[in-house]
């Protein structure tokens, strides 16, 4: 059985690594994690990309983190393959030392860059010198590890191009979703004679907040519409006065909720929102949101994009409309609110797709299957 030691301090929370560690061990592989917490939150990773990573206080949880690790790592006897998780731009450092000392190889799930992530909210106009440092950070850590796993080529050729880092050294593991937690539900949404469009995720740039916003106003003379919005993030405030400044009664923002509501919330959809910024973070990525609404077969409209398209098939799979465009957006919500069958086979495609490629066991596998050829053991 191929032992694998799971390391850093990356987000236990996170849908990636919760789904990489359980479909490694769906298949098989034990997995032994080597975690300490470092990040409280969004807003505390946003506030260390700003300079808050020079406070004295900052770098004492950074210090305390790292003993933590160094702790847990020398109980643990013996492994195959050590993973850091995402994000790991700093860990590898550690991480690599290690590996070297046990004489392993060492794999990093690079999954996006924070480099561009902080290009991307602007941070760098706070403070470029943090950013600068972060861009370099993240180019030495890309040579260190034996394999890279990122999500698709699109993000693969971006490292090529800013970190000079080739292409050979990456495999692709894309998102997916759990299964345990995602799942087709009888919808109940109990003889409400509306048309529900639901966005779920973080209010971030990349993914184009104003242009859903955009086209609700357009929709407003259909009162049988109606938006929600679940999620927080850097600009929920921003979004929530602009629907206020526009007016938006056809608009509901529920913040945080738990899981079992939001899977309640998806289920009650008519249509799942994908990402509709014109960043190039959103181009080149499939986002959590749309695998999970997959996995409970719900018809889903988001931006096109070449990750998409070397994924999913329009029409079939997914509705794709154009980016950054709230015209295109309604006339995608429109057609298929009025074509009932076309939705409940985008719905049905979709969920068909998620389980025979994205579903949990079939990421773990993909995953597994890199790090088997890297040791040169056989999976079977």
């Amino acid at each position: 059985m191929l032992r694998v030691c799971y390391f850093g301090t990356y987000r236990s929370e996170y849908s990636r690594n919760q789904i990489l560690i359980k479909g490694l061990r769906r298949v098989g592989v034990e997995v032994i994690e080597c975690h300490a917490k470092l990040w409280t939150g969004i807003d505390d990773r946003v506030r260390a990309a700003s300079g808050g990573w020079l406070s004295l206080r900052f770098l004492m949880r950074v210090l305390q983190a790292y003993v933590t690790l160094l702790r847990k790592f020398r109980q643990i006897d013996n492994f195959d393959v050590m993973v850091v998780g995402y994000p790991g731009q700093f860990d590898v450092y550690l991480a690599r030392i290690l590996t070297w000392l046990r004489r392993k190889p060492l794999v990093w799930d690079v999954l996006m860059s924070i480099y561009l992530v902080s290009i991307e909210r602007k941070l760098d106009q706070r403070s470029p010198v943090t950013v600068w440092a972060l861009k370099w950070v993240e180019r030495i850590a890309c040579r260190l590890p034996d394999l890279l796993i990122i999500e698709g080529p699109e993000y693969r050729d971006w490292f090529y191009q800013i970190h000079n880092v080739t292409p050979d050294r990456f495999r692709m593991v894309l998102l997916g979703a759990d299964d345990d937690i995602y799942h087709p539900l009888e919808n109940s949404k109990k003889g409400k004679n509306c048309f529900t469009v639901l966005y779920h995720g973080s209010f971030v740039r990349s993914h184009g907040i104003p242009t859903i916003l955009k086209a609700a106003d357009l929709l407003q003379m259909d009162p049988k519409i109606e938006f929600i919005f679940i999620g927080t993030g850097p600009e929920e405030k921003q979004a929530v006065r602009l629907a206020k400044h526009w007016g938006l009664r056809n608009v509901s923002f529920l913040g945080f909720v738990e899981m079992d509501e939001l899977v309640r919330h998806i289920s009650q959809a008519d249509i799942c929102l994908g990402v509709f910024g014109d960043t190039t973070q959103s181009m080149m990525t499939i986002q959590n949101k749309i695998f999970e609404a997959m996995a409970m077969g719900k018809a889903i409209i988001t931006s096109d994009s070449l990750a998409l398209r070397a994924s999913m098939t329009h029409g079939k799979h997914i509705y794709l409309c154009e980016r950054g465009n709230p015209q295109s957006l309604v006339e995608a919500i429109c057609d298929l609110k009025c074509d009932v069958s076309k939705r409940q086979r985008l719905g049905e495609n979709a969920y068909q797709l998620f389980c025979e490629r994205y579903n949990t066991e079939n990421i773990g596998r993909n995953l597994a299957k890199h790090f088997y050829e890297l040791v040169g053991q056989d999976s079977g």
